[in-house]
């Protein structure tokens, strides 16, 4: 055919997940993984900051001897399913962790996933990551949060698989983590936070 432009082939060094994993315990900063391609993590905001300080002290007060711990983005999750290793903002694990390999520092079992929404990560996480996310057989819900005003998004599993989706966009609002059978106060989660 003529005048046909052919575009560029697009050229990535594939990293094997062995690789991935050696650099990464041993790098300052946190990177994904996913089908081979390193993505680096990028940082948070004050107002995102906030309200995982808000949001975690306040689970873990509430969790406390419970057999349930929550977890902030420093716990690396692995989906053998997908390849994807990520850091979510907070992970509640119930029951024993399962690590993935004998350095213990990577989990396969979370039962809540919370992640918090920023300008960056909105879409990604609310679209894809949670379709990466359902691939966690152990996984019972996972919430969203936003950073940029007050809205809360909560799925569950149901018993045959499926998600439901509730949402809260009022500051008067409550919402239950029915894994862990706790309410919490969006009011809680975004004290100190101004939206003007």
């Amino acid at each position: 055919m003529k005048n046909k432009v052919e575009e560029p082939a697009l050229n990535y060094k594939f990293v094997p997940r062995e690789d991935y994993l050696e650099s990464e315990r041993e790098a300052l900063e946190k990177h994904e993984y996913y089908q081979g391609e390193v993505f680096a993590r990028s940082g948070a905001s004050a107002k995102h900051n906030r309200i995982f300080t808000n949001l975690f002290v306040d689970i873990g007060s509430k969790l406390k001897g419970r057999g349930c711990i929550p977890y902030s983005n420093d716990l690396r999750i692995h989906i053998p399913k997908n390849t994807l290793y990520t850091y979510p903002d907070i992970s509640i694990i119930c029951g024993e962790m399962e690590f993935t390999d004998d350095k213990f520092d990577t989990a396969a079992n979370p039962s809540v996933i919370i992640e918090i929404l920023s300008n960056s990560t909105r879409n990604y996480d609310m679209g894809e990551k949670f379709t990466l996310y359902r691939d966690i057989d152990t996984l019972q819900e996972y919430i969203l949060i936003d950073s940029e005003k007050v809205y809360v998004e909560k799925h569950i599993r149901n018993a045959d698989n499926s998600w439901q989706l509730t949402d809260h966009r009022s500051i008067e609002n409550s919402f239950i983590i029915s894994t862990i059978n706790q309410h919490f106060l969006l009011k809680d989660i975004y004290e100190g936070i101004s939206f003007e």
